[in-house]
């Protein structure tokens, strides 16, 4: 019945609402919102009338959770960062049957989600952001899925991107874009330093991983990004442990994937972290190499897929 229309990995660094503002950051992040406004573009080109945001910045530590109130509006600060993002206002419309579809379809599928249409819940920073660039005119509805999991496995954020896909597909008449809300290394600069690293990776292997990774994304190496994606967000410090990431893949259709990514925004660091605006085209998929949900414990060690930590 219905479409997903496109799917990316963005970045919501704050220092975009700060380069905002009159001061010596002004303008400094315009590359990361111009990719932004080009990723809303094709969205608008291609009929969008929803999009999901895989939010790390919605910490949770059970289940998963989406957030498809009606309507939100008020003024945020952030508790992270509220030198950066301060009194922004805002005001997004959502989309309760989505919400209601997806959470349907998670859970039939063994991924136990809750959706939150009757809530005073506000979205986290993590949507917060790319709706401003994207969507300040209210053009598209929006839907934000929890993705900063504590004690998640990265199976069950595969199966729930997959799951995603058939609800939109399968459920909802209308076209939906997601995009996964998180940086690629997220190693903050050390208390003390962050000005020293405003435009800076943490280290030469986070920078030199990221770029790896990026490498891979243009060059479809899926199965082989697929079976490192556990080890890469533990070692390369992933925003959320890389649910987003996880989400992402599995809603492309895991290591069964075959298309290249397009950089809109080309790879920047961040107050350390590794930051980036790539659009993931869709294909047609069977699922089949999605992971099962509840990945299983073996001799102490997680086992993800095929791939051990």
């Amino acid at each position: 019945m219905g479409k997903l229309a496109l799917a990316a990995k963005i970045t919501h660094v704050p220092s975009m609402y700060l380069s905002e503002l009159d001061g010596p950051k002004k303008g400094f992040r315009q590359a990361a919102i111009d990719g932004h406004y080009e990723i809303s573009k094709r969205c608008r080109e291609l009929g969008v009338d929803t999009i999901v945001v895989f939010d790390t910045h919605w910490l949770v530590n059970a289940n998963y959770h989406i957030n498809c109130a009606p309507h939100w509006e008020g003024v945020y600060t952030s508790n992270e960062l509220p030198h950066f993002i301060n009194n922004m206002p805002y005001a997004l419309d959502g989309n309760p049957e989505l919400g209601r579809i997806i959470a349907q379809v998670c859970n039939e599928q063994g991924v136990e989600t809750l959706a939150h249409d009757a809530t005073t819940l506000a979205p986290e920073y993590g949507t917060l952001v790319p709706m401003r660039y994207m969507n300040e005119d209210r053009h598209f509805k929006a839907v934000s899925v929890s993705a900063l999991l504590t004690v998640h496995y990265l199976n069950d954020s595969a199966r729930l991107g997959w799951a995603i896909r058939e609800a939109i597909e399968k459920h909802y008449d209308g076209t939906v874009a997601i995009l996964a809300s998180g940086s690629l290394s997220h190693r903050f600069a050390q208390n003390g330093q962050a000005p020293d690293f405003s435009t800076k990776v943490w280290s030469p292997f986070l920078e030199t991983l990221d770029h790896r990774v990026v490498e891979m994304w243009e060059n479809a190496e899926w199965k082989t990004f697929c079976e490192m994606l556990p080890e890469y967000a533990a070692k390369g410090h992933g925003e959320g442990f890389m649910h987003d990431t996880a989400m992402l893949l599995g809603a492309l259709g895991w290591s069964d994937y075959d298309q290249k990514v397009e950089v809109v925004t080309p790879y920047f660091g961040s107050s350390g972290t590794g930051q980036i605006n790539a659009i993931f085209p869709i294909s047609p998929q069977t699922g089949e190499a999605v992971p099962g949900p509840q990945a299983s414990v073996e001799n102490g060690s997680f086992v993800y897929g095929k791939s051990r930590l």
